[in-house]
């Protein structure tokens, strides 16, 4: 694989949980969910950020349909 400096310069940008929360946000508007449903995930989001490590999320995230 060749070296990507700008794929480096984002992979290396710091982990924020409010970023996630802004892209989960983002992508729920734009598929037209209720302000209540996103309100909803927004709960659930905050306690799976408290409970589930990021190697945990990555391997949720590959196991899982989507």
């Amino acid at each position: 694989m060749n070296y990507d400096p700008e794929l480096a310069a984002l992979l290396s940008q710091p982990w924020s949980n409010d970023a996630c929360r802004g892209y989960v946000i983002a992508a729920m508007e734009r598929c037209g969910f209720k302000p209540s449903d996103i309100k909803q995930v927004m709960v659930e989001l905050y306690e799976v950020f408290d409970y589930t490590t990021l190697q945990e999320a990555e391997a949720y995230y590959e196991r899982s349909p989507y």
